[in-house]
This record gives C-alpha cells, sequence and structure tokens, in this order.
C-alpha cells in the first residue's frame, strides 16, 4: 500500500504545474493601427495575402501581474503549431495580420505571441482557445467603429487624446490605454490600444495598471 505521503506527492506537483503557468493577474489585450506602424522611418511590408483590411490588428493577448511585471516564454516544450489553429487561419491572417518586413504570412509572428505570452495561460487556454478568445474579443470591441462615431476618422487628422480615450470608454465600458509612436516627421500619432481582461480570458475590467508611456495632448490618426 503506498503512504499518504505518496499519494499527495503528485497532487503538489501538479498544484506547483498550475500555479506557474498562471502566476499573473490580468491580460492586456492589445490592438494596433496598421497607419501608425507603417507611417514610420522603418515604414512596413504588406503579407504575402495582400494589404489588410483598414480597421486595427491583433496584437496581442498578454498575461501581466498587477505590479506592472509579467510572465514570458513560460513553456519551451510548447511551441507553436500551425496544426492546431488550422480552423482560425482565415481569420487570423485577416484579424490579426502581420507587417513585418520581409513580407512574410504571419506565422512567425503568430508564433513569437503564442511562445512568449500565451504559453504563460497554459491553465486557462491551450493553443487554440488562446487565438479564438482573442479573435472573439476583437469581433466584440469593433474599435475603428467606436471612433468613428465619435468623429474620429483614420484621415491624417489631429485629435485630442482625451477624445479618443472617451470615445473608446463610452464604447466598450473600460478606460484604455493608448500607445502613441512617432511618423516620419516625428509626430505622435495612435499606434496601440490596451484594454484589460480578467485572468480567465472572459471579460473585460477595469485595468489594474497601465503601461508607462506617453503622447502627446493632439495625436495623429493616420489612413491606411
Amino acid at each position: 500500500m503506498r503512504s499518504a505521503a505518496s499519494v499527495r506527492l503528485p497532487i503538489l506537483f501538479l498544484l506547483a504545474a498550475v500555479s506557474s503557468t498562471q502566476a499573473y493577474d490580468f491580460f492586456y489585450f492589445v490592438l494596433q493601427w496598421p497607419g501608425s506602424y507603417c507611417d514610420t522611418k522603418q515604414s512596413c511590408c504588406y503579407p504575402t495575402s495582400g494589404k489588410p483590411e483598414v480597421d486595427f490588428g491583433i496584437h496581442g493577448l498578454w498575461p501581466n501581474n498587477n505590479d506592472g511585471s509579467y510572465p514570458s516564454n513560460c513553456d519551451s516544450r510548447k511551441p507553436f503549431d500551425e496544426s492546431k489553429v488550422r480552423g482560425l487561419l482565415s481569420s487570423l491572417h485577416s484579424e490579426w495580420p502581420t507587417l513585418a518586413c520581409p513580407s512574410n504570412d504571419g506565422t512567425n509572428f503568430w508564433a513569437h505571441e503564442w511562445e512568449k505570452h500565451g504559453t504563460c495561460a497554459e491553465s486557462v487556454f491551450d493553443e487554440y482557445r488562446y487565438f479564438k478568445t482573442a479573435l472573439d474579443l476583437k469581433t466584440q470591441l469593433n474599435l475603428l467603429q467606436s471612433l468613428q462615431s465619435a468623429g474620429i476618422q483614420p484621415d491624417g487628422g489631429s485629435y485630442s487624446l482625451m477624445s479618443i480615450k472617451n470615445a473608446i470608454e463610452e464604447s466598450v465600458g473600460y478606460a484604455p490605454y493608448i500607445e502613441c509612436n512617432g511618423d516620419k516627421s516625428g509626430n505622435s500619432q495612435l499606434y496601440q490600444v490596451y484594454l484589460c481582461v480578467d485572468s480567465s480570458g472572459s471579460q473585460l475590467i477595469e485595468c489594474p495598471i497601465f503601461p508607462r508611456g506617453k503622447c502627446g495632448s493632439q495625436i495623429e490618426f493616420p489612413s491606411f
């Protein structure tokens, strides 16, 4: 007969494994404006599938901690396996496109996001569910429509940072963090929008902490 300790030991190992893959408090869901990615000195390359739609694209779903730290590259035994998301490839190409050079099919981008960020939430998601959850969140939000409804158009014009934040918060119910980058002339422009999701990946929440960084009080919203 096995001792009580020998019975408990595998359970303790299991609990340790679960806790190590869920050492985070919430997710950042990050959406990127393609016009701002491309309107830089570095420029961009369209994916091999062609120019993406004029819309925000997914950058990632990133586990994060309330103190601003975050886990990364949590399980080298689980590299990205494209066969596991084969049923999502059409949506990934349209909603999670790569703009990196040289032109490519996006596989390296998705592999990076899964291996750096997704593997740190394996207690909640397998690879398929990680990407499916992000795609579903994107469908739920429709940030471009939220901004356009407030008269904020991707036309190269300048808009107040506060008006952009307010338009998104009014639409989705939660305050966003806006990340800016600089265009070819050094002007501040709308680059990425961060919203927060609970640790189960099931619902938006108020962000416990925002990333560091700043934008000008007036920022451009470039065309794409």
